[in-house]
């Protein structure tokens, strides 16, 4: 395993797990699911992984109750990670919800909270206020961000007072936007910029296509997944395809290993089973060329799905037949 270069109580794996799918029903994993996670996460710990991901909202709370049982006595040992959806996120709600999510993961705690998403009519200023006071009494050890745009994570820290070490984002080969200010902001601060979706929700697998669409709730929501987007994507998995084979990899590690390249990323790819955690942790160790990073930027910028406005119709009519 390989770490982020950073000065952090505990040391931050490179590939961390994501756990919105404890619990959660809408990823279609079926009703064993619950019994394999945590045999997901204990083979994530037997291989180094140190980051583990939740949020409140995943599966209302179930997620965190999942995660926390699974890790069992090495909770201590590891990054525990988790969010607070920002609805009314005042200080003393924060303070409230941090206690709660706490409670559930059985730690005395939170290595990392962080605020799920930016709250469009709440200032920062009080909702940093209840995480200074949370960090005041050691119940949080750092502060993130979620889905912040480089302005708003800069405030953020300067009403916290402190470092706000991350920004959880989307982030793939199709969904470059952080590499234009969030990458090198964190780079240049020393901060980390947490991958979320890295395999654009298994579109960058190789495992769908037209023919074969993918199940879930999630999925099908996405519009990458659109049977014209699924077949759009052909060439840039071919050049997946292409880079995989020189490396004896597959495509999704090499998606992975694109992320990782950027020193001050972590990502934190979900699993299905146990198998895919152990794929994932091996493109940490996967050193891309320059020629091959550069064949995969060419062809991720000659990817044009049709997303936004324009694939709502197309998703409707996916979901309905019609």
């Amino acid at each position: 395993m390989r770490f982020v270069q950073l000065d952090t109580p505990k040391p931050i794996s490179k590939i961390g797990l994501g756990t919105w799918q404890f619990g959660s029903k809408e990823w279609g994993y079926g009703p064993d699911y619950e019994r394999r996670a945590a045999d997901i996460v204990r083979r994530a710990l037997d291989l180094g992984v140190t980051l583990f991901d939740t949020a409140e909202i995943y599966g209302f709370g179930r997620s965190e109750r999942i995660l926390g049982a699974a890790l069992g006595d090495d909770r201590a040992k590891v990054v525990v990670a988790s969010k607070i959806f920002p609805v009314l996120p005042v200080a003393a709600v924060v303070q409230q919800r941090a206690v709660a999510s706490a409670g559930r993961l059985g730690v005395t705690s939170i290595d990392l909270y962080q605020v799920h998403q930016p709250n469009p009519v709440v200032a920062d200023t009080t909702t940093m206020r209840g995480m200074r006071a949370l960090q005041d009494v050691g119940l949080v050890g750092e502060v993130g961000v979620s889905n912040y745009p480089l302005r708003r994570w800069v405030f953020a820290e300067a009403a916290l007072g402190r470092r706000v070490l991350s920004n959880q984002v989307r982030y793939s080969m199709v969904d470059r936007r952080p590499e234009q200010e969030l990458i090198p902001y964190a780079e240049q601060a020393g901060r980390i910029v947490i991958a979320y979706s890295p395999l654009a929700q298994g579109f960058l697998s190789g495992r769908y296509d037209a023919k074969n669409p993918p199940g879930g709730v999630i999925r099908r929501a996405n519009p990458y997944f659109l049977p014209e987007n699924l077949e759009r994507g052909t060439e840039l998995i071919a050049t997946l395809r292409e880079v995989a084979d020189a490396h004896d990899a597959t495509p999704s590690q090499i998606a992975l290993a694109y992320v990782l390249r950027h020193p001050n990323v972590v990502a934190i790819p979900g699993a299905s089973g146990v198998e895919q955690v152990e794929r994932n942790v091996a493109a940490a160790e996967i050193d891309l060329t320059d020629g091959e990073y550069a064949a995969l930027v060419t062809a991720a910028h000659a990817f044009r799905p049709v997303t936004g406005l324009a694939a709502v119709p197309k998703l409707i009519r996916a979901r309905t037949g019609r």
